[in-house]
């Protein structure tokens, strides 16, 4: 490996992130291949209970991996559990304490505006599918969770964990989103001997990384495709979270690229719009259109005459097209056949 290479590849992948006791930020801007993406790792116990920072100009999410967790912000005070998150807005200053033990995954990005604290409880994730819920097909399953998403307003930041069924593939079909957001994935409850491996690729006869990953590494993806796979035996599950590179704007999870010549099925569930519509399973041949919502609350349209055989992108677009048309007009029916990103769930 060259020089070059290895200086890429230590700015790529971190290592063991969760060794430390305290606060110990180990990915920044500075550090990394991320122009707006930190992370680091709480981790109290006995011996260390306690915590306090100033997030500064960075919007900052904290997911509770393990334990429990007093988290004192904004002049209000919240307990967290398993899988609770919460968003803090820029500009806050931070006290976290726990009374036995807690493991919090810290992500933050720079931000201009100021937006709304916001506590997400596990239990109401539980029962949206919206936010929660299995996807992917034969060998691709995996059940995914949303946890700073369409449910915060933020500029940045989204946010979430995903596992899979044991030896299955995840980020699947292979996609990539590096003109608006950039990524990183942080793994976790992969106790020994649980492995997996991950590629980050733009060229995919030469792919810049394959890795091995174990609980506690972290790999960056500035740009490429990017997906994994659990071994045998064992189940993949990470962190993800993404930043945004225009504030707002390219806050969009789901609108991405598919690398050209994989067909595949994956089943997204379908939500229509409104803090309180009704959840639609059901998605054949339907797409949403919707590119400002991030809610992941589209499909991959199969064949109706074939309902296990996935539509290749041609057929795609063809009914991204004439449902365009039917919503918006011939203008935005050309616009989406121009397109070369398909809005669907994938991580």
């Amino acid at each position: 490996m060259s020089t070059q290479t290895q200086a890429a590849f230590e700015k790529m992948i971190f290592r063991k992130t969760n060794a430390r006791t305290g606060r110990y930020v180990s990915v920044t801007p500075q550090n990394s291949t991320m122009r707006h993406l930190s992370y680091g790792r709480i981790i109290l116990n006995s011996s260390k209970p306690s915590v306090s920072f100033s997030n500064g100009d960075r919007e900052t999410g904290l997911i509770c991996l393990s334990g429990e967790a007093s988290v004192k912000a904004a002049g209000k005070e919240f307990e967290l559990g398993k899988f609770d998150a919460i968003y803090i807005p820029r500009d806050s200053s931070v006290e976290i304490s726990t009374s036995n033990s807690v493991d919090l995954a810290e992500f933050s990005a720079e931000v201009n505006a100021k937006y709304p604290l916001k506590v997400v409880r596990y239990a109401d994730v539980e029962k949206d599918p919206g936010l929660k819920f299995v996807t992917g097909g034969s060998g691709s399953s995996r059940e995914l969770n949303m946890l700073i998403a369409k449910n915060v307003e933020a500029g940045r930041l989204v946010a979430g964990f995903t596992h899979s069924d044991p030896g299955n593939w995840t980020s699947w079909p292979p996609h990539e989103h590096a003109k608006m957001l950039e990524e990183m994935y942080v793994y976790f409850d992969m106790p020994e001997p649980a492995y997996g491996i991950q590629l980050v690729y733009n060229n995919t006869e030469y792919p810049e990384l394959v890795t091995v990953v174990r609980d506690g590494d972290a790999v960056l993806m500035p740009s490429g495709y990017h997906p994994n796979v659990s071994v045998p035996g064992h189940r993949i599950a990470f962190l993800w979270a993404m930043a945004a590179h225009r504030e707002v704007e390219d806050r969009q999870f789901g609108v991405v690229n598919i690398q050209p010549g994989i067909r595949t099925q994956v089943n997204y569930p379908l939500t229509q719009k409104g803090a309180d519509a009704g959840r639609d399973s059901n998605c054949r041949g339907r797409v949403k259109q919707d590119r400002r919502d991030i809610s992941g609350d589209s499909c991959w349209p199969t064949d109706n005459r074939h309902p296990r055989r996935a539509l290749p992108l041609g057929h795609l677009w063809a009914l991204v097209s004439r449902r365009n048309q039917e919503l918006h007009g011939p203008a935005s029916a050309r616009r989406a056949e121009r397109s070369a990103s398909a809005r669907v769930w994938l991580e």
